[in-house]
């Protein structure tokens, strides 16, 4: 039905194009006819039929290219955020109507066709810098606005300061500590779950394999507890992103369209999120930023587990999961000793702490 009206609409065109084409030569004495009403009248109707009729045997493939030019719009809007979209059009209207303003006395010096092309070099020129100047400097509008918006007499405590939102990917949500981390207040909202990744967790939860099965359901019961125990903002994103298949690659597409945040374990991710220019929140990062810190000749007291991969060397665990290589601790596995660090490795899976029993250390002195 939208194809016929689109096919009515293009014969119209193609009319009005006949009869305007006729008109043209006329006045321009390309074309003159004999004064009698009737000649004229079969010529404009004539030429008019002929325009129409081109245009409708043309119109399919005015409408397939129209589809594929309204495709092509669409998917480069995607990547654009909607911030600069909301900026970059209301820059153009202002370069319009300057371009209007600057064009009308041009009108006024009788010069045949002088107004006309000063008003197509100004409506060109004020449309492109008006789309291009807010948008380079749309960080500084945004700051001037929020200026402007304050209120001087308000409590610079209670002020309100929006967030930016964070997307969430599927190995977050498995993992489990976003929950506490949000419970926590360090992380604020809003939190974008995207439909993609719900429909990965269930993928996963419906798996044959007990331990993805389990796993998948970890991911959905930690996101009910997101959204019924905490006071935080939740929203589920409907994008779909057709034409990328990798989820990660969606969610860089989502997170750069919201111009928000990852937060994720995910190493790879995190890696090409970081070439994307696409800030994100690891976790891992997190976890291991908060891990107390230790100090090269501090005591502690451990039990060794179990041996390294050295001879003699005996590895025992803090709470906090961070191993610890203890020289000459193989002969004391099982036992709880007191060591003296020695020296403290900070690598991408974590931190490790190399110490020696006190005993070794009294007895060298």
């Amino acid at each position: 039905m939208i194809d016929k009206i689109t096919r009515g609409i293009i014969v119209l065109i193609g009319l009005l194009i006949g009869y305007g084409a006729v008109s043209g030569f006329m006045a321009l004495n390309i074309i003159s006819l004999p004064d009698r009403g009737w000649l004229n009248l079969f010529f404009y109707v004539g030429i008019s039929l002929i325009f129409g009729i081109i245009f409708f045997l043309l119109s399919p493939r005015i409408i397939n290219r129209g589809k594929k030019i309204a495709k092509f719009i669409e998917g480069e809007l995607q990547d654009i955020p909607a911030n600069e979209i909301v900026v970059a059009s209301i820059g153009l209207i202002v370069g319009l109507v300057i371009a209007y303003l600057l064009s009308q006395p041009f009108y006024k010096l009788e010069i045949p066709y002088l107004g006309v092309a000063i008003s197509i070099i100004l409506y060109a020129a004020f449309g492109y810098l008006g789309v291009k100047i807010p948008v380079k400097k749309k960080d500084d509008i945004s700051n001037l606005v929020g200026f402007i918006r304050k209120n001087p007499g308000k409590d610079k405590d209670n002020a309100e300061y929006t967030s930016c939102p964070k997307v969430l990917d599927t190995s977050v949500i498995i993992d489990g500590r976003i929950a506490d981390i949000c419970k926590t207040g360090f992380i604020e909202g809003p939190l974008v779950i995207p439909e993609f990744v719900l429909e990965e967790l269930q993928h996963i939860a419906d798996s044959s394999d007990t331990l993805k099965r389990n796993r998948g359901r970890r991911g959905l019961d930690i996101l009910n507890k997101i959204q019924k125990e905490l006071d935080i903002e939740v929203i589920i994103h409907d994008g779909k992103f057709d034409d990328v298949k990798e989820v990660d690659s969606k969610l860089l597409k989502l997170t750069q369209s919201l111009n928000g945040k990852i937060i994720t374990n995910d190493y790879n991710l995190n890696k090409v999120a970081e070439v994307q220019n696409i800030k994100v929140l690891n976790i891992n990062e997190l976890a291991n930023a908060v891990k107390p810190i230790v100090l090269p000749g501090e005591e502690m007291i451990v039990q060794v587990i179990k041996d390294g991969k050295e001879s003699g060397q005996g590895l025992a665990y803090l709470d906090d999961g961070t191993m610890i290589v203890v020289e000459s601790g193989k002969k004391h596995i099982g036992e709880t000793i007191d060591v003296l660090v020695t020296s403290v490795l900070q690598t991408s899976a974590g931190r490790m702490i190399f110490a020696k029993p006190k005993t070794l250390v009294d007895k060298a002195i």
